[in-house]
């Protein structure tokens, strides 16, 4: 890779890591005002606006994140040796889990939030775990 084309991938990357963290912030902090804004959008530029529960649009988000941890954990077992892999899941259940916990405390305390709390949790200890193992003593440390 040029060194051209590592400040490219740097600078995109950047700015990806930008918008999803503010995006996944407006989810998390006003998510009807999210689907109201591109009701509105829809409006102007002609569509429909959504159809049905705003729980609609986040099963469309859970769908994709399951389909991303499907895909981690099957390259975990097609490339056991490769330490990005549990990495990145670990990041994934951990933050479901401490998400799921936070929502158990702060909004409700159902039990769907704290039994996805101690599964996602567990799933993320166990990634943090075979990353570990993977990566040897120089990677294990980063995170």
């Amino acid at each position: 890779m040029t060194d051209a084309s590592r400040r490219l991938h740097s600078t995109v990357g950047a700015a990806l890591a930008a918008v999803f963290a503010v995006v996944g912030l407006l989810f998390v902090v006003v998510p009807a005002s999210v689907l109201r804004f591109f009701d509105v959008l829809s409006r102007h530029a002609g569509f429909a606006p959504f159809p049905g529960p705003l729980e609609r649009f986040w099963l469309v988000l859970a769908a994709a994140y399951m389909y991303v941890v499907t895909v981690l954990a099957w390259f975990m077992f097609r490339r056991p040796e490769d330490p990005a892999y549990p990495r990145l899941l670990a990041h994934a259940k951990l933050a479901s889990a401490a998400l799921s916990l936070a929502a158990f405390v702060l909004l409700a305390p159902h039990l769907i939030l704290l039994a996805n709390a101690v599964a996602d949790g567990a799933i993320g200890l166990v990634a943090v775990w075979l990353w570990r193992r993977a990566a040897g003593p120089a990677q294990g440390a980063a995170p």
